[in-house]
């Protein structure tokens, strides 16, 4: 069997619009790049070839046959201002077509193609180990040479290309240290665009995260792109279907709750009836059987209803208030003292004075304590001792139930805060039922954590409130 493919974790949507955007952009300017290289090559040499065809021209005017020879006045000013222009030597040659006659640099290379009449052409080629720019017309002659009919001259003017190919390799160079601020600058420009992009999106993440567990209401976030809105859109759609649900499902269990209570309170009071009359030792042993069972049956129906509010209890409706915890905690002892004193049971109070106070809703931090304290009263013997102790840690405020009792094991702990959790007979963890699990979920609304820890003899179960809580707010004393 082939073990699963190993998932890939999602990828970023900032690091692919990066990675899809700036190779892109590097790809086109340097494709710019390339074509203003070639745009430059021929811009230079359109404009240094003017001055080459002009030099071509005053030479051609100076030439004449009229003499039946071949004569030239050289126009030395103009190729002396040349020379300067082109920062180079200039190069001549005069000759005419069948190579009778022929002035000036004689080596001086003709084009690979026959020329035409009156039309220049310029062409680049090697000279004395040089690279030379070659202008070159040919023409009639008039008159003619020799005694013939027709007849063409050709001149040739060649400038050495080392200058113009220095302003080419200095335009070059500018133009390049543009274009790269250009690239640095559009990069900067895309990876900034792309961030704030997507602060819209990270603005929501925050939001959310700050959100109470129980917080179904609809995402608003208008200024979400409108690409974005159907997703969120569809969200809020899932959330509410989700809300109605597990609203349904909370009504049920509080219905269910209510209607139970009503009947096993009738059937209490008929069992307690039952008891005050004359009947023999096995029938009293049934009935008080059956009473243990209702009283289970009667607990475990308050302490659905008491989860159910807890699940549905809402914060916009029931915003948390500073409880203060010596008093709350002195009035879940007053209110079980009785029970405690029906096993002789001694209940004492550690760390009152420190005046804690969290922020929370006050009932439901009631009932969690009223869990707690109702565990240990039933699982510490007669006679034991049980302690509820506020103290201050570096994780915030600490709400602890300390008891004498058999205490729980270590797989038990664990597993604490789970419905109709069961554990080994004998032990505390065995038959838990849904107290903890209220517990753990008024916590886990508080922002807080549900502990139990070894404390021998017995058990230590503490409620932890963090200094930053999940409510607006913070923790202080």
């Amino acid at each position: 069997m082939t073990p699963p493919a190993e998932r890939r974790p999602p990828r970023s949507l900032r690091a692919l619009l990066l990675w899809i955007l700036v190779p892109a952009q590097i790809a086109v300017l340097s494709v710019a790049l390339w074509l203003s290289s070639s745009q430059l090559h021929q811009q230079v040499d359109l404009a240094y070839d003017r001055s080459l065809a002009g030099a071509l021209r005053a030479i051609d005017h100076n030439i004449s046959t009229q003499s039946g020879g071949l004569a030239i006045e050289l126009p030395y000013l103009l190729l002396e201002f040349f020379e300067l222009t082109a920062n180079n030597a200039v190069y001549y040659r005069i000759l005419t077509e069948d190579g009778l006659a022929d002035i000036g640099n004689q080596n001086l290379p003709l084009p690979a193609a026959r020329l035409r009449s009156d039309i220049p052409v310029f062409y680049d080629s090697e000279y004395l180990g040089a690279s030379l720019r070659i202008a070159a017309l040919a023409r009639p002659m008039s008159p003619p040479l020799y005694g013939q009919k027709d007849g063409r001259l050709i001149v040739m003017v060649g400038e050495d290309r080392s200058g113009r190919d220095q302003v080419i390799r200095d335009l070059m160079l500018r133009n390049i240290e543009r274009d790269l601020f250009e690239v640095l600058a559009s990069t900067g420009l895309i990876v900034v665009g792309v961030l704030i992009g997507l602060r819209p999106l990270t603005r929501l993440y925050r939001k959310l995260k700050r959100r109470a567990p129980d917080d179904l209401s609809p995402i608003s976030a208008p200024e979400l792109p409108r690409e974005i809105q159907p997703l969120v859109n569809a969200v809020n759609q899932h959330v509410a279907r989700h809300a109605r649900q597990a609203h349904r499902q909370r009504q049920f269990l509080d219905d269910a709750s209510h209607q139970l209570r009503t009947p096993l309170a009738v059937l209490h009071a008929q069992l307690d009836y039952a008891l005050r009359e004359s009947v023999s030792d096995e029938a009293r042993a049934a009935l008080l059987a059956m009473r243990g069972g209702l009283d289970q049956a009667q607990r475990t129906a308050s302490q659905l209803l008491a989860l159910a509010r807890a699940r549905e209890a809402d914060v916009r409706s029931d915003p948390p208030r500073p409880v203060a915890l010596t008093e709350l905690a002195q009035d879940v002892i007053r209110q079980l003292y009785g029970l405690a004193r029906q096993k002789r049971q001694r209940i004492g109070m550690d760390g009152g004075e420190l005046g804690a106070t969290v922020l929370g809703i006050e009932w439901l931090l009631r009932e969690a304590l009223v869990n707690l304290m109702d565990n240990a009263i039933k699982y510490t013997p007669e006679g034991g001792v049980i302690t509820l102790r506020i103290a201050r840690t570096d994780e915030g405020v600490s709400l602890s139930v300390h008891d004498t009792g058999p205490g729980m094991t270590e797989t038990d702990s664990r597993k604490a805060g789970r419905r109709f959790r069961r554990g080994k007979a004998g032990k505390r963890g065995h038959g838990a039922g849904l107290g903890l699990a209220i517990v753990h979920t008024i916590m886990h609304r508080h922002g807080g954590a549900l502990r139990i820890e070894p404390s021998a003899p017995g058990a230590r179960v503490s409620l932890i409130f963090p200094a930053d809580q999940g409510f607006p707010g913070k923790s202080s004393f």
